[in-house]
């Protein structure tokens, strides 16, 4: 009984300690204006098997989640989200939705950010304009150059695919095959 009790409260401390801190949208711009960070806004759908692969596999990496928690404001956003969310000066909200299982419409928000797809990442600035969106499933070797290129402004110095490649074989990944 207690090798079953040790076991249960190592797991529990494994997942208590290693996991994304993720916020609202509103809560992140919030939080910009008294500590400016970028936000990262993952978007996804409680249908879509990719998104549940990012959540488990990409976000539950180490060095993804620390990086995340410590150079963003990490927001996860359900794409076809039901509640109306008061954001930049307007109201966004997704009347028409219905109580279905599977898929429904896109969120107002999820459109105004472009977003047609999920899963997709939006990175935001510090004042919350858009720098990019990357969409599909990412694995975390996929995610973590871009984690590092946006967090650190250098995405404001390549201005070329060239420059991207160089950067790419510049970067050294922490993660292990």
């Amino acid at each position: 009984m207690k090798k079953i009790f040790a076991l249960i409260f190592f797991i529990h401390s494994i997942f208590a300690f290693s996991q994304v801190k993720w916020m609202t949208i509103e809560e992140a711009l919030n939080a910009q204006k008294t500590q400016p960070k970028k936000i990262i806004i993952d978007f996804y759908a409680d249908w879509c098997g990719p998104c549940k692969i990012m959540d488990k596999k990409t976000y539950g990496n180490p060095t993804i989640f620390e990086s995340l928690n410590a150079n963003y404001y990490p927001v996860k956003f359900n794409a076809e989200d039901k509640k109306t969310i008061e954001i930049f000066g307007r109201k966004f909200s997704n009347d028409n939705t219905s109580h279905k299982k599977g898929r429904n419409s896109l969120h107002e928000f999820t459109q105004f950010m472009n977003v047609n797809a999920v899963p997709s990442t939006v990175f935001l600035d510090e004042k919350g304009n858009p720098i990019t969106m990357l969409q599909g499933e990412l694995s975390a070797k996929e995610l973590e150059p871009y984690l590092d290129f946006i967090s650190n402004d250098l995405y404001k110095k390549v201005k070329t695919k060239q420059d991207w490649e160089d950067y790419q074989k510049k970067f050294k990944s922490k993660i292990k095959d």
